[in-house]
């Protein structure tokens, strides 16, 4: 079986869960203290990081690369694309997302990152990048069209997270809104969701 070392409150270890629970397979959450990581998993992980996946003798870290494997080792519902140019287009997305807005949000995690101004320029630049992405989702069910893939898995627990980082997004915006309520109702949203994570929105 599966074993996912998870934080409660880990944005990403959130992705992690979704596509298990998405995928309806068996698997064990074991969910770590963020601030009080148990030593094992600084031996699992030369990072230090949560989400890790166990299973038998593979160990694995980095959620992009989590949900990848789990999407090729159970592959319905497909999240990634069957057509190589699209996965190639989707894995360039998926590290934009990284560099472009999850920088940002590991700034806004980070409890040694105190300077408000820090904050303040993370912030700014998560709203003005979702923005950007508003115009996509006007004729868009989802990131790719009308298929739900590993885009909407790894943008979901940001949107999720907006007011509780103290985001708002401008009026141009409307659209994300109205995405992320339908990722949000979800069974497997729902199902994913920490006790931690669901008092974050209100």
């Amino acid at each position: 079986m599966m074993v996912l070392y998870s934080g409660t409150t880990c944005p990403f270890s959130q992705r992690c869960r979704f596509v298990l629970f998405e995928k309806g397979m068996d698997f064990e959450i074991r969910d770590i203290d963020l601030y009080n990581k148990p030593e094992d998993i600084a031996v699992m992980n030369p990072y230090g990081q949560v989400p890790i996946l166990v299973e038998r003798d593979l160990v694995l870290y980095e959620s992009n690369i989590i949900n990848e494997y789990i999407d090729e080792r159970f592959p319905h519902p497909q999240l990634m694309p069957a057509d190589p140019i699209m996965r190639a287009r989707t894995r360039l997305f998926l590290y934009n997302f990284e560099k472009e807005l999850f920088v940002h949000v590991s700034t806004l995690e980070s409890r040694s990152i105190t300077d408000e101004k820090v904050r303040d320029v993370a912030r700014a630049n998560i709203r003005d990048r979702l923005a950007q992405l508003a115009p996509l989702l006007v004729k868009n069910k989802f990131m790719l069209g009308e298929e739900f893939s590993m885009l909407d898995v790894a943008v979901a627990p940001l949107l999720w997270r907006l007011g509780h980082y103290g985001i708002e997004l401008p009026k141009s915006a409307a659209p994300i809104q109205k995405y992320a309520e339908r990722l949000f109702s979800r069974p497997a949203y729902i199902e994913a969701l920490t006790p931690s994570e669901k008092v974050m929105r209100r």
